[in-house]
């Protein structure tokens, strides 16, 4: 099985489990689907996982389901999971699929029409729909009846629960949306919430929150966004929009006084907020989306909070960042005032991996835009240097000496780019690719004009894990190979990324004064956070850089930071936070 296939039968199994008795069974449910985020954001496959015995390296893997995931790789089942899903009808399951059936949902509507066939059950609800006859159950209704039928017209369009956007894509539309919202005056905050608040590399949904005296202008104001498809909801606090791109917008407000506590409760991760909240209950606190209650007294007075940050200090904890936000262990740091002081946007003084027009001649993708108008760019972004770091030239279409004046000539144009920029240094790099054979595209006589290189794979991605890491040890041996690019070569909603024994990469890295990109491309933002944080507890160095093509992009810098910071990375763990001195000592150790 495939990790995505385990993923979701994880799910399935937490839905079972709803729909069996949500309250017995709740720390079971949020296991299950923290074990399911986790699994299916690893680029290395569970059965390796199995294999090797390394199973308890991946978050979110306690020994329970550990035990669960071992016994279905080794036998193709699971008895557990198999007494559990006996009990629940199998079209329950494709419902699953759909937005706006949840479990309960979903088992409701197979019992009472006793739907027997989970390849047709879509279909058969969808009609039944068309009839009328869900309205006419019991919690139910004529407008739920609606939702159902549009949730399912949308699933067949391809929006379903799994079509997730990419982050740059759902921040920048969530950041339009507020943009729009704070036009009106009763708009005193607005944040995005959930998976988006907390940078994830895709987000479902986008949650919006808002702090306002006028809920129901507001709410009003919302559901008149000019770029909206549709209005799915509209209640006196809450709203839910459908833009004409497909993506649904759920909004809610809440009252300045207690804006932070909604804040934190909608921020999640799901698994972060049940840890903190056991936490809470021993120090005699109840923890919800409206305030902190003190069981210890009769009156139970619930107390609103205004900031996240006087929530967390009620419960006698460090303010936790959004990034850190999925119960890696950030709650017992917190508890002891001893998380990591995370890197900042305003930390990085330069950009490695940038892509400009110079003729080149590569076989791959050129960029966009020049060297000086990309130099006049940093500028602003207030960076010291750049590096520009185009893709080799193409090694089927040239040989050796026709390369080695292809970057002669590209040397002397920046000399002279020098005389006229002077505000931001450049760095002579290039994006070389690792052959399968583990050579570099690039022989040595050429690589002595370069004050580094970054090094990439960029085909036969499907290379067994062993070959494929000696491939990329060998490719980094190159004395002036310093960075390894998107060491994952995943590309989100795309393509899983190559597998690689990150042990040894790691290893090698430290040992040779190498570096990981954290590369902030939309599609990429690789590698994965458990990755760059491991990284980090074995003391190795990464580099945040935007792999742009064009002049715009350079501002996709924000995106790595978040990948940055989901890995718990400080500024120290960054070499781009170095001044240019201190770079450049380290690029040419």
């Amino acid at each position: 099985m495939s990790n995505q296939e385990i993923a979701r039968l994880l799910r399935h199994v937490a839905a079972c489990d709803v729909i069996l008795d949500e309250k017995k069974y709740r720390f079971q449910i949020t296991a299950y689907q923290k074990a399911a985020d986790s699994i299916e954001s690893q680029t290395t496959q569970i059965k390796d996982f199995v294999r090797e015995g390394k199973l308890d390296k991946v978050p979110g893997v306690g020994a329970s389901i550990k035990s669960h995931l071992e016994e279905l790789i080794k036998t193709g089942r699971v008895k557990h999971f198999i007494k559990i899903m006996k009990s629940i009808p199998k079209p329950v399951f494709p419902l699953l699929e759909i937005p706006r059936f949840g479990p309960k949902t979903a088992y409701k509507l197979v019992k009472k029409f006793s739907l027997k066939n989970e390849d047709a059950v879509i279909d058969d609800i969808e009609n039944l729909a068309k009839k009328g006859k869900i309205a006419e159950l019991i919690g139910f209704g004529e407008k739920s009846q609606q939702d159902l039928l549009q949730a399912i017209i949308e699933y067949k369009q391809g929006k379903s629960k799994t079509s997730r956007m990419v982050l740059p894509y759902a921040f920048e539309l969530a950041e339009k949306i507020i943009t729009y919202l704070k036009k009106s005056k009763y708009v005193l905050n607005a944040l995005p919430l959930g998976s988006l608040r907390r940078m994830a590399p895709t987000v479902g949904d986008i949650d919006i929150a808002v702090a306002t005296n006028e809920p129901s202008l507001v709410i009003d104001h919302f559901v008149s966004y000019p770029y909206k498809e549709r209005v799915i909801e509209k209640g006196p606090t809450t709203a839910s929009i459908l833009t004409s791109g497909g993506k649904q917008i759920d909004l809610m407000t809440q009252q300045p006084h207690g804006f932070g506590a909604l804040l934190q409760h909608f921020t999640g991760s799901k698994s972060h907020n049940v840890h903190l909240r056991e936490y809470a209950l021993t120090k005699g606190l109840s923890l919800s989306e409206h305030g902190i209650k003190q069981l210890t007294r009769k009156d139970q007075m619930l107390i609103k909070y205004d900031s996240e940050e006087k929530f967390y200090e009620a419960i006698d904890m460090q303010w936790i960042p959004p990034e850190m936000r999925e119960d890696n262990g950030e709650i017992k740091l917190a508890i002891n005032y001893k998380l990591p002081k995370l890197v900042e946007l305003l930390d990085i003084r330069g950009d490695l991996h940038i892509h400009s027009n110079y003729p080149i001649e590569s076989s791959h993708d050129f960029g966009q835009d020049s060297m000086k108008d990309m130099l006049i760019n940093a500028k602003s972004l207030r960076y010291e240097y750049l590096g520009f770091s185009e893709h080799n030239p193409s090694i089927s279409r040239h040989n050796n000496l026709q390369i080695y004046n292809i970057i002669a000539r590209r040397n002397e144009y920046i000399e002279q780019i020098k005389s006229d920029i002077k505000n931001v240094r450049i760095i002579k790099l290039l994006e070389i690719d690792i052959l399968v054979d583990g050579n570099v595209a690039i022989d040595s006589k050429t690589l002595e004009l370069l004050d580094g290189a970054i090094v990439s794979v960029h085909s036969s991605f499907g290379m067994d894990k062993k070959d494929i890491t000696k491939r990329i040890i060998k490719g980094l041996s190159h004395p002036k190979a310093k960075i390894l690019a998107h060491p994952t070569g995943r590309m989100l909603n795309q393509r899983a990324g190559y597998e690689v024994d990150f042990e040894l990469i790691f290893d090698f890295c430290k040992k040779n004064n190498k570096a990981l990109e954290i590369n902030g491309w939309p599609n990429r933002l690789d590698p994965p956070d458990n990755i760059i944080k491991e990284g980090i507890k074995n003391g190795i160095k990464f580099v945040i850089n935007t792999d742009s093509h064009a002049l715009q992009q350079m501002n996709l810098m924000r995106y790595g930071v978040a990948m940055a910071r989901r890995g718990w990375a400080k500024n120290s763990d960054i070499l781009n936070t170095l001044v240019y001195n201190d770079f450049i000592k380290w690029l040419k150790k």
